[in-house]
Protein backbone atom coordinates (compact mmCIF):
# COMPACT_ATOMS: atom_id res chain seq x y z
CA UNK A 1 0.00 0.00 0.00
CA UNK A 2 1.03 3.59 -0.96
CA UNK A 3 1.61 6.18 2.18
CA UNK A 4 2.85 8.96 2.89
CA UNK A 5 6.25 7.46 2.20
CA UNK A 6 6.29 8.62 -1.49
CA UNK A 7 6.99 12.23 -0.24
CA UNK A 8 9.64 11.58 1.22
CA UNK A 9 12.18 14.31 0.58
CA UNK A 10 9.83 16.51 -0.91
CA UNK A 11 7.39 18.94 0.77
CA UNK A 12 3.40 17.54 1.21
CA UNK A 13 1.22 19.18 -1.32
CA UNK A 14 -1.44 21.38 0.77
CA UNK A 15 -4.36 18.89 1.25
CA UNK A 16 -8.36 19.88 1.10
CA UNK A 17 -11.43 17.94 2.71
CA UNK A 18 -14.56 17.28 -0.40
CA UNK A 19 -17.84 16.63 0.45
CA UNK A 20 -19.91 15.03 -2.50
CA UNK A 21 -23.43 14.16 -1.55
CA UNK A 22 -24.83 11.19 -3.43
CA UNK A 23 -28.00 10.31 -4.67
CA UNK A 24 -29.23 8.00 -1.85
CA UNK A 25 -32.26 6.39 -3.27
CA UNK A 26 -32.64 2.77 -2.49
CA UNK A 27 -35.00 -0.10 -2.95
CA UNK A 28 -36.13 -1.13 0.69
CA UNK A 29 -38.10 -4.49 -0.52
CA UNK A 30 -36.02 -6.18 -2.84
CA UNK A 31 -38.64 -8.79 -2.95
CA UNK A 32 -41.89 -6.79 -3.35
CA UNK A 33 -39.72 -4.69 -6.46
CA UNK A 34 -39.13 -7.90 -8.14
CA UNK A 35 -42.48 -9.45 -7.45
CA UNK A 36 -44.15 -6.13 -9.17
CA UNK A 37 -42.05 -6.46 -12.20
CA UNK A 38 -43.94 -9.76 -12.67
CA UNK A 39 -47.33 -8.14 -12.74
CA UNK A 40 -47.00 -6.80 -15.86
CA UNK A 41 -48.50 -7.46 -18.77
CA UNK A 42 -45.93 -9.28 -20.38
CA UNK A 43 -45.35 -11.28 -17.51
CA UNK A 44 -48.46 -12.55 -17.38
CA UNK A 45 -48.95 -13.23 -20.74
CA UNK A 46 -45.36 -14.98 -21.05
CA UNK A 47 -45.23 -17.71 -18.32
CA UNK A 48 -47.71 -20.03 -17.47
CA UNK A 49 -47.34 -23.56 -16.17
CA UNK A 50 -44.75 -25.65 -17.61
CA UNK A 51 -42.99 -22.67 -19.46
CA UNK A 52 -39.03 -22.77 -19.27
CA UNK A 53 -37.61 -19.69 -18.59
CA UNK A 54 -34.16 -18.61 -18.46
CA UNK A 55 -32.82 -15.86 -16.29
CA UNK A 56 -29.41 -14.27 -16.62
CA UNK A 57 -26.56 -13.70 -14.30
CA UNK A 58 -23.38 -11.30 -15.45
CA UNK A 59 -20.01 -10.98 -14.25
CA UNK A 60 -19.80 -7.97 -12.18
CA UNK A 61 -20.79 -7.51 -8.84
CA UNK A 62 -24.10 -5.68 -8.42
CA UNK A 63 -25.93 -4.77 -5.26
CA UNK A 64 -28.50 -7.58 -3.80
CA UNK A 65 -28.12 -9.15 -7.42
CA UNK A 66 -28.28 -12.48 -5.35
CA UNK A 67 -31.83 -11.45 -3.99
CA UNK A 68 -33.18 -10.17 -7.50
CA UNK A 69 -32.63 -13.17 -9.14
CA UNK A 70 -33.76 -15.87 -6.32
CA UNK A 71 -37.11 -13.28 -6.32
CA UNK A 72 -37.23 -13.84 -9.63
CA UNK A 73 -37.04 -17.01 -9.52
CA UNK A 74 -39.72 -17.60 -6.57
CA UNK A 75 -42.06 -15.86 -9.02
CA UNK A 76 -41.31 -17.57 -12.04
CA UNK A 77 -41.97 -20.90 -10.07
CA UNK A 78 -45.36 -19.16 -8.57
CA UNK A 79 -46.69 -18.86 -11.78
CA UNK A 80 -45.97 -22.48 -12.79
CA UNK A 81 -42.82 -22.12 -14.70
CA UNK A 82 -39.40 -24.05 -14.85
CA UNK A 83 -36.77 -21.12 -14.61
CA UNK A 84 -32.59 -21.63 -14.36
CA UNK A 85 -30.36 -19.39 -14.57
CA UNK A 86 -27.49 -18.93 -17.41
CA UNK A 87 -24.63 -17.11 -17.24
CA UNK A 88 -24.23 -14.06 -19.67
CA UNK A 89 -20.39 -13.18 -19.80
CA UNK A 90 -19.27 -13.28 -22.94
CA UNK A 91 -15.83 -14.76 -22.68
CA UNK A 92 -15.75 -13.86 -18.42
CA UNK A 93 -14.66 -16.71 -16.27
CA UNK A 94 -11.70 -18.15 -18.10
CA UNK A 95 -14.09 -18.45 -20.84
CA UNK A 96 -15.21 -22.23 -19.74
CA UNK A 97 -18.47 -22.99 -18.13
CA UNK A 98 -16.75 -23.87 -14.90
CA UNK A 99 -14.96 -20.49 -14.89
CA UNK A 100 -18.41 -18.44 -15.36
CA UNK A 101 -19.79 -21.10 -12.60
CA UNK A 102 -17.29 -20.47 -10.11
CA UNK A 103 -17.29 -16.28 -10.83
CA UNK A 104 -21.44 -16.40 -10.02
CA UNK A 105 -20.83 -18.51 -7.27
CA UNK A 106 -17.89 -15.89 -5.74
CA UNK A 107 -20.59 -13.50 -6.05
CA UNK A 108 -22.85 -15.77 -3.92
CA UNK A 109 -24.99 -16.84 -6.67
CA UNK A 110 -25.52 -20.85 -6.15
CA UNK A 111 -28.61 -23.44 -7.16
CA UNK A 112 -29.05 -22.96 -3.31
CA UNK A 113 -29.43 -19.44 -3.25
CA UNK A 114 -30.96 -18.85 -5.80
CA UNK A 115 -33.70 -22.08 -5.66
CA UNK A 116 -32.71 -22.95 -9.00
CA UNK A 117 -30.56 -24.58 -11.43
CA UNK A 118 -27.32 -22.54 -13.40
CA UNK A 119 -27.01 -24.31 -16.57
CA UNK A 120 -23.39 -23.37 -17.95
CA UNK A 121 -22.12 -23.85 -21.51
CA UNK A 122 -20.11 -21.81 -23.92
CA UNK A 123 -21.73 -23.89 -26.97
CA UNK A 124 -23.88 -20.81 -28.97
CA UNK A 125 -25.81 -21.13 -32.22
CA UNK A 126 -25.31 -18.94 -34.85
CA UNK A 127 -28.33 -16.62 -35.25
CA UNK A 128 -27.60 -15.09 -38.53
CA UNK A 129 -25.57 -11.50 -38.95
CA UNK A 130 -25.93 -7.68 -39.27
CA UNK A 131 -24.14 -5.16 -40.83
CA UNK A 132 -20.30 -5.22 -42.08
CA UNK A 133 -21.12 -9.48 -41.93
CA UNK A 134 -20.47 -9.19 -38.17
CA UNK A 135 -21.74 -12.86 -36.92
CA UNK A 136 -24.85 -12.91 -33.93
CA UNK A 137 -24.39 -15.93 -31.55
CA UNK A 138 -27.07 -16.38 -28.93
CA UNK A 139 -26.17 -18.47 -25.89
CA UNK A 140 -27.22 -22.26 -26.91
CA UNK A 141 -29.16 -23.35 -23.78
CA UNK A 142 -30.72 -20.35 -23.50
CA UNK A 143 -31.92 -20.52 -26.89
CA UNK A 144 -32.78 -24.74 -27.50
CA UNK A 145 -34.31 -24.84 -23.83
CA UNK A 146 -35.93 -22.33 -22.82
CA UNK A 147 -39.54 -21.08 -23.79
CA UNK A 148 -38.61 -17.24 -22.15
CA UNK A 149 -35.15 -15.52 -22.18
CA UNK A 150 -35.19 -12.92 -19.60
CA UNK A 151 -32.19 -10.78 -19.21
CA UNK A 152 -31.61 -9.30 -15.85
CA UNK A 153 -28.67 -6.76 -15.46
CA UNK A 154 -27.49 -3.21 -14.25
CA UNK A 155 -27.68 -0.59 -16.54
CA UNK A 156 -24.92 2.49 -16.48
CA UNK A 157 -22.47 4.14 -18.12
CA UNK A 158 -19.58 1.97 -19.65
CA UNK A 159 -16.03 2.50 -19.09
CA UNK A 160 -14.39 2.43 -22.41
CA UNK A 161 -17.17 3.11 -25.30
CA UNK A 162 -20.20 6.02 -25.35
CA UNK A 163 -23.07 5.30 -26.77
CA UNK A 164 -27.07 5.47 -26.96
CA UNK A 165 -26.99 2.53 -24.70
CA UNK A 166 -24.28 1.18 -23.19
CA UNK A 167 -24.04 -1.62 -20.23
CA UNK A 168 -27.66 -2.80 -19.85
CA UNK A 169 -30.00 -5.30 -21.13
CA UNK A 170 -28.86 -4.68 -24.81
CA UNK A 171 -25.44 -5.44 -24.43
CA UNK A 172 -26.17 -8.43 -21.88
CA UNK A 173 -28.16 -9.65 -25.52
CA UNK A 174 -25.60 -8.87 -27.65
CA UNK A 175 -22.91 -10.05 -26.07
CA UNK A 176 -22.55 -11.54 -22.53
CA UNK A 177 -25.34 -14.47 -23.97
CA UNK A 178 -23.02 -14.49 -26.93
CA UNK A 179 -20.40 -15.97 -24.88
CA UNK A 180 -16.87 -16.43 -26.23
CA UNK A 181 -17.69 -16.24 -29.79
CA UNK A 182 -19.69 -13.24 -29.35
CA UNK A 183 -17.81 -11.42 -27.27
CA UNK A 184 -14.99 -11.83 -29.77
CA UNK A 185 -16.65 -10.68 -32.96
CA UNK A 186 -17.34 -7.46 -31.09
CA UNK A 187 -14.00 -7.07 -29.71
CA UNK A 188 -12.88 -8.03 -33.68
CA UNK A 189 -14.34 -5.03 -34.38
CA UNK A 190 -12.98 -2.54 -31.63
CA UNK A 191 -14.80 -0.41 -28.85
CA UNK A 192 -15.12 2.14 -31.47
CA UNK A 193 -18.24 0.60 -33.32
CA UNK A 194 -19.40 -0.79 -29.88
CA UNK A 195 -21.84 1.86 -29.99
CA UNK A 196 -24.08 0.78 -33.05
CA UNK A 197 -22.98 -2.83 -32.95
CA UNK A 198 -24.61 -3.41 -29.50
CA UNK A 199 -27.85 -1.64 -30.81
CA UNK A 200 -27.86 -3.65 -33.95
CA UNK A 201 -26.69 -7.22 -32.37
CA UNK A 202 -29.56 -6.55 -29.54
CA UNK A 203 -32.18 -5.80 -31.94
CA UNK A 204 -31.47 -8.42 -34.23
CA UNK A 205 -32.05 -10.99 -31.22
CA UNK A 206 -34.96 -9.24 -29.72
CA UNK A 207 -36.54 -10.08 -33.17
CA UNK A 208 -35.60 -13.88 -33.01
CA UNK A 209 -35.13 -14.82 -29.24
CA UNK A 210 -38.96 -14.67 -26.84
CA UNK A 211 -37.47 -12.09 -24.61
CA UNK A 212 -41.02 -10.43 -23.30
CA UNK A 213 -39.47 -7.95 -20.83
CA UNK A 214 -35.76 -7.56 -18.98
CA UNK A 215 -35.17 -6.77 -15.40
CA UNK A 216 -33.15 -3.80 -15.32
CA UNK A 217 -31.74 -2.08 -12.14
CA UNK A 218 -29.65 0.72 -10.95
CA UNK A 219 -27.52 1.30 -8.33
CA UNK A 220 -27.30 4.62 -6.53
CA UNK A 221 -23.99 7.00 -5.65
CA UNK A 222 -23.64 4.51 -2.90
CA UNK A 223 -23.56 1.28 -4.62
CA UNK A 224 -26.87 0.62 -3.63
CA UNK A 225 -29.65 -1.01 -5.68
CA UNK A 226 -32.03 1.93 -6.53
CA UNK A 227 -34.09 0.58 -8.76
CA UNK A 228 -35.57 -2.53 -10.05
CA UNK A 229 -37.72 -2.18 -13.55
CA UNK A 230 -39.30 -4.60 -16.24
CA UNK A 231 -39.19 -3.38 -19.25
CA UNK A 232 -40.84 -4.74 -22.17
CA UNK A 233 -39.07 -6.44 -24.97
CA UNK A 234 -40.48 -4.32 -27.36
CA UNK A 235 -39.27 -0.84 -25.72
CA UNK A 236 -35.72 -2.37 -24.11
CA UNK A 237 -33.60 0.10 -26.80
CA UNK A 238 -36.16 3.24 -26.06
CA UNK A 239 -36.33 2.95 -22.35
CA UNK A 240 -32.66 1.88 -21.80
CA UNK A 241 -31.49 4.96 -23.31
CA UNK A 242 -33.81 6.71 -21.22
CA UNK A 243 -32.34 4.64 -18.00
CA UNK A 244 -28.99 4.87 -18.80
CA UNK A 245 -29.59 8.76 -18.70
CA UNK A 246 -30.79 8.43 -15.57
CA UNK A 247 -28.07 5.70 -14.11
CA UNK A 248 -25.04 8.60 -15.11
CA UNK A 249 -26.80 11.59 -12.84
CA UNK A 250 -27.07 9.02 -10.03
CA UNK A 251 -23.53 7.49 -10.02
CA UNK A 252 -20.74 9.06 -7.97
CA UNK A 253 -18.21 10.92 -10.18
CA UNK A 254 -14.66 12.80 -9.23
CA UNK A 255 -14.31 16.43 -9.17
CA UNK A 256 -11.02 18.15 -10.20
CA UNK A 257 -9.64 16.94 -13.24
CA UNK A 258 -6.37 18.75 -12.90
CA UNK A 259 -5.50 16.80 -9.69
CA UNK A 260 -1.90 15.60 -10.66
CA UNK A 261 -1.96 12.10 -8.15
CA UNK A 262 -5.77 10.16 -7.39
CA UNK A 263 -4.66 7.47 -5.02
CA UNK A 264 -7.54 4.62 -5.24
CA UNK A 265 -8.44 2.23 -1.99
CA UNK A 266 -9.86 -0.62 -3.94
CA UNK A 267 -9.57 -1.69 -7.26
CA UNK A 268 -10.94 -4.89 -9.12
CA UNK A 269 -13.00 -6.66 -12.09
CA UNK A 270 -15.86 -6.76 -10.15
CA UNK A 271 -15.91 -2.87 -10.19
CA UNK A 272 -14.97 -2.85 -14.60
CA UNK A 273 -12.50 -4.43 -16.19
CA UNK A 274 -9.84 -1.81 -16.13
CA UNK A 275 -10.32 -2.55 -12.49
CA UNK A 276 -11.42 1.13 -11.77
CA UNK A 277 -14.91 3.15 -13.15
CA UNK A 278 -13.16 5.87 -15.12
CA UNK A 279 -17.01 7.91 -15.21
CA UNK A 280 -16.20 7.88 -11.32
CA UNK A 281 -12.51 8.58 -10.76
CA UNK A 282 -13.14 11.29 -13.63
CA UNK A 283 -9.78 9.40 -15.84
CA UNK A 284 -9.36 7.59 -18.56
CA UNK A 285 -8.29 3.83 -18.57
CA UNK A 286 -8.45 3.01 -22.31
CA UNK A 287 -5.46 0.52 -22.95
CA UNK A 288 -4.89 -0.57 -19.20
Amino acid sequence: MIGLEVFEGSELPRWALVRQHLDATRVGDVGAAVARAFETREAREAINPGTRVALTAGSRGIDQVGAVLAAAVARVRAMGGEPFVVPAMGSHGGATAEGQVALLAHYGLTPEILGCPIVASMDTVRLGEVEDGVPVWFDRIAHERADVVIPVGRVKPHTDFHGPVESGLMKMLAIGLGKQKGAEAFHRQGFADFHHLIPAVGAFILARVNVPFGLALIENGHGELAIVEAVPGTRIWEREQELLARARTMMPHLPGEAIDLLLIDRIGKDISGSGADPNVINRDLTGL
